[in-house]
Parts: structure tokens; C-alpha cells; sequence
């Protein structure tokens, strides 16, 4: 009888392991659907406010249209990064501008909290909080950090996606031309779909204060669509890359040290009146690693 009921727990045991496992590849194959080339239309529109003073004026509705190409970067089994690049301009000698990074690490227990005036918390989670859970890393265009958060991939109804509520920075469409608010709380919902995907987010806009309650300003409503076309419209910004990978894999090495310092982080907004993407961004200048690794921790406080 004790045989019987050891065997039947291998087998339950088995049957889990199985699921779990084709769960992860289901995650990473949903991941993974994002990279390609896209049309990609993004849209904001500012729904709800709640400010105090009667002038208020509400950001104006926002929509951009563009094309991306999503490159895969890294392709482990428990790390995924796909880097984003717009190509505008001519096809036959377009112009390539370096976009934001998603990083995709399965049941990671470190995270970087954004805190508003330029500064991360660090947190550790505990493992069994992220059982199964994937982190979503997002960086800036000089791969410094934006915003993290975890939660789990679902498969349901024909239907994958990944949802997540976590503290941002202001996004750059509004960083030059708002400052009554500090922080900005980011729904984000990734779905892929029968045309690509969908980036919907239901965002709030909050001053955050020490010894005080954020206050929510306003709420914003963001849906951007990436269809899928064929690779080959990207081909501009897939050749930028080749040419440029080996600079890009430095900064993230460098990137990599700090954040691994796993502390609290604060970064400087300009050093000599000057921002860091406009620095790595320099070719000429900024394409050696000890360049690079003294111009970024020249940012960090």
C-alpha cells in the first residue's frame, strides 16, 4: 500500500513539474512575441483630474505614430531582453534613435522601487512571493533605470498577458513640459494579440512629498499598438545595431555593477549641465568601456 501511495505522489509531483514547466515556456514564448518590427501608434489622453487650483490645465491629448523594431538581446532561460529602436526618416537611409529596454527575469526577488526626485529604493521580495512571477525591467534610452515590477503571465481564454501596477518617472513627453507633479503610478497591461501586441496603461499622476499622502492629480489613459509587419521594413535599425551592440553591451555591463550594489540609488539629473544620454550618445567619445564606466558613475550619487 506504501508503494502504491509513494508512486502516485511521483507521479503527482511529475505531472506538476510538467505543468510548471510548460506554464514558463508559454511565458517565454509571449515574451518573446514581442521582438519584430511594428507600426506602432501610441496613444495618451489625460481622463480625470483632481487638482486643488481651479487653472489647471490638463495635459492635451497625445498621439504619435512610428516605426519600431524590437531587437532580441538576450535569449536565457530565466532572462530575456529586448531592446527597442525607432527607425524615422527615409527607408533607404533612415535615421535610428535608441528607445527603451524591457528586461524579462523569471521569479526575481530584487527590485529597483522608483521614489520620485531621480531616486530608487532598493527591495528585496521573497522568493515565495515571485513563485512563477516574472519582473519586467524597463530602462531608459541610456539603459538607466525607469521602472520595475513583477507579477505572473496568463493564458486564458486564447488570451496571454502580463498586468502590474508599479511607481515611475515622468514619461519624456511630459518631463519637459510638467513639473506640478513628481511620480507617476503605471498600470501597465502587455497583451500579445492576433496584430502584435498591446501596451494599454491607466496611469495616475501623483505628488509625492515627504511627511505627506501622494496626492493623485490626475489620471491618464495610454493604449499603443504594435502590428506587426515584416522585418524587413526594420532592416535600417536591425543593421544599427550589429554596428553599435558591442557599445550598448558596455554600458549595460556598468549598469549591471551599480545595480548590483543592491542599495538604495540616486542619480544626478545632469553633471556639467549635460544628461547622460547625450553623453553615451556621443560616438566619438563614448565608445570605450573606461569612458563609459566614469561618465555613468559620474551620475550616480
Amino acid at each position: 500500500m506504501k508503494n502504491i501511495m509513494f508512486s502516485a505522489l511521483v507521479v503527482l509531483i511529475s505531472a506538476n513539474a510538467f505543468s510548471q514547466t510548460e506554464k514558463k515556456d508559454k511565458d517565454r514564448e509571449a515574451i518573446k512575441n514581442m521582438c519584430g518590427c511594428y507600426e506602432v501608434t501610441f496613444n495618451f489622453a489625460e481622463t480625470f483630474n483632481y487638482a486643488n487650483d481651479s487653472l489647471y490645465k490638463p495635459s492635451k491629448t497625445k498621439v504619435d505614430k512610428g516605426l519600431e523594431w524590437a531587437q532580441l538581446v538576450t535569449d536565457e532561460d530565466n532572462k530575456i531582453s529586448i531592446q527597442h529602436l525607432l527607425q524615422v526618416g527615409n527607408p533607404n537611409e533612415p535615421y535610428i534613435v535608441k528607445h527603451w529596454r524591457q528586461d524579462w527575469l523569471f521569479e526575481n526577488t530584487d527590485l529597483y522601487k522608483f521614489n520620485a526626485n531621480n531616486e530608487w529604493t532598493y527591495q528585496q521580495l521573497d522568493p515565495a512571493e515571485v513563485k512563477g512571477q516574472w519582473t519586467q525591467k524597463v530602462y531608459q534610452v541610456d539603459d538607466s533605470p525607469r521602472y520595475e515590477g513583477s507579477a505572473t503571465w496568463v493564458h486564458v481564454d486564447g488570451k496571454s498577458y502580463w498586468e502590474n501596477t508599479t511607481p515611475a518617472p515622468l514619461p519624456r513627453r511630459e518631463y519637459t513640459t510638467r513639473s506640478d507633479y513628481n511620480l507617476t503610478m503605471r498600470g501597465n497591461r502587455q497583451e500579445i494579440t492576433d496584430y502584435g501586441w498591446l501596451h494599454e496603461q491607466d496611469n495616475a499622476k501623483i505628488i509625492r512629498e515627504k511627511g505627506k499622502e501622494d496626492f493623485v492629480l490626475a489620471k491618464e489613459k495610454g493604449y499603443n499598438t504594435y502590428v506587426k509587419v515584416d522585418d524587413s521594413r526594420c532592416a535600417g535599425a536591425a543593421k544599427w545595431w550589429k554596428e553599435n551592440q558591442e557599445k550598448w553591451a558596455m554600458v549595460r555591463a556598468k549598469w549591471d555593477e551599480v545595480y548590483g550594489r543592491n542599495t538604495d540609488l540616486q542619480l544626478e539629473n545632469k553633471v556639467d549641465n549635460k544628461v547622460l544620454f547625450k553623453y553615451l550618445l556621443d560616438e566619438e567619445a563614448y565608445n570605450e568601456k573606461g569612458k563609459i564606466d566614469e561618465i555613468i558613475e559620474a551620475f550616480v550619487k
